[in-house]
């Protein structure tokens, strides 16, 4: 009996998808892995994330930010709009390396927020419209692929540019991150709150938690590129005449 084999087609592009998904991976890997090391390092003075925090900020100046608990294993965030820092269960009240590092670090973020840290305040803008373009991007530019005319690139211009939101504000989210970091880490040696040997080690948690930041912008930058290639000349309107 006669069977028709039918090709099956790869498109090539895919593999900026896998690379960026792999670099993703690879980077909450080496943040689980590092963060599991130092969690298990008590350090010297006991000192829990919430009372690093309340140090850091009081020594800054900085008493109207309220430090609040948040569920979650490593969901601490600075809230600048409600100037709150929230410490998840995993940092609040551990008195590791891990989660000092962790509660210097958003307290950074507070510090950037007070000061009037450029980068910070351009992050802060971006996250409505971020947030709009990617969820009107993809449906824009599947659209735009599906009809003819004008219209066509049009859409699909839009639905790049919409992109391309996303992509900046991960971008603009790398200087803000390295520089809290670069404040955590200066505080904490300043201060005397951690040992040497504990300040590397929260070196080396932060930087693994910078490392999925960069995975991230990466991976943004990686799928706008494969955009603008499966869309060919339609965003330019050469496949419309």
């Amino acid at each position: 009996m006669y069977r028709a084999y039918y090709p099956m087609y790869f498109d090539p592009t895919y593999l900026l998808v896998i690379v960026g998904v792999l670099l993703c991976m690879l980077a909450s890997a080496r943040v689980r892995t590092t963060y599991a090391k130092y969690e298990r390092m008590r350090n010297h003075s006991g000192m829990t994330g919430r009372d690093a925090a309340e140090r850091i900020l009081r020594g800054a100046g900085i008493f109207d930010v309220r430090i609040e608990r948040v569920s979650g294993h490593l969901t601490d965030h600075y809230d600048p709009r409600n100037k709150v820092l929230r410490l998840s269960d995993s940092t609040y009240s551990s008195a590791s390396v891990a989660a000092v590092g962790v509660a210097a670090h958003e307290c950074g973020h507070a510090i950037q927020h007070a000061v009037g840290y450029a980068p910070l305040n351009i992050r802060s803008a971006l996250v409505p419209v971020a947030n709009f373009g990617s969820t009107i991007a993809w449906p824009l530019i599947v659209l735009g692929l599906f009809i003819s005319g004008n219209s066509s690139s049009l859409l699909i211009q839009i639905g790049i540019l919409a992109f391309s939101l996303s992509v900046l504000f991960q971008i603009v989210t790398l200087p803000v991150e390295f520089n809290a970091s670069g404040r955590a880490i200066r505080i904490l040696g300043e201060s005397g709150m951690l040992y040497p040997d504990e300040i590397s080690g929260t070196k080396r948690v932060l930087g693994a938690a910078a490392l999925t930041y960069v995975a991230s912008a990466a991976s943004a930058i990686l799928q706008l590129i494969r955009i603008i290639l499966i869309t060919g000349g339609r965003g330019n309107g050469e496949n419309d005449r």
